[in-house]
């Protein structure tokens, strides 16, 4: 029997992939969506929670009854400037309330991880240019991991560089920043090691960094 699966994030481009690709595959979800229209995709085994996500109760009415969480809302125009890190803590704050131990949560090659990366000049230069031109986005992201980090959840940050439209391609690698590192993936091929990450243990409490 597979996961059921607690989905935040589930009408962007990344996170309707990941719908697509996660009810083919045979899991059940609950996905928490602002305005359900936006939602292309209906199944039996999904679930439609209107609401938001800096709403505690709506969070936890979506995380209820499900296995594993999978994060992956970020900023649109006009959002609240620490939109990922207040909507994690109440995810978090969920999860610890029902019981749930593992989230997967989306994130960009901008968020640094010591641990693992080894940053060429070219990685230094891009993320030096997101503190100057979206510094909002990269704190907020840092801030999300920390409140991860503390969590004592089983957590995985995926990161990723300059995301696509383009068809899949079905192959990827999955490194660190500045190791065997490319400069683009798709969000067919970022959602399909997602949904992986589902199951498998290899990265908890890591960033992995998924490109081309």
């Amino acid at each position: 029997m597979k996961k059921r699966i607690a989905l935040f994030g589930g009408t962007g481009q990344t996170g309707s992939l990941f719908l697509e690709k996660a009810l083919s595959q045979g899991y059940s979800l609950k996905a928490l969506v602002r305005t359900p229209s936006k939602l292309t995709i209906s199944h039996q085994e999904l679930e439609v929670i209107e609401g938001d996500i800096l709403n505690s109760e709506d969070v936890a009415r979506t995380i209820q009854d499900c296995e594993v969480v999978v994060s992956l809302f970020g900023h649109v125009k006009a959002s609240p400037e620490w939109l990922q890190t207040n909507g994690t803590k109440h995810i978090v704050s969920a999860m610890k309330t029902l019981g749930l131990k593992k989230i997967i949560s989306l994130s960009g090659g901008g968020l640094p991880f010591p641990e693992k990366d080894a940053p060429k000049f070219v990685d230094k230069l891009i993320r030096t240019i997101m503190k100057i031109t979206v510094p909002k986005i990269l704190n907020d992201a840092i801030a999300h991991y920390e409140v991860l980090k503390k969590s004592e959840l089983d957590w995985i940050i995926v990161r990723g560089p300059r995301l696509t439209n383009e068809a899949p391609k079905g192959t990827y690698q999955v490194s660190w920043v500045g190791i065997n590192s490319g400069t683009k993936i798709a969000r067919g091929d970022l959602a399909d090691f997602i949904l992986q990450q589902v199951e498998e243990e290899q990265f908890v409490r890591q960033m992995p960094f998924v490109s081309y």
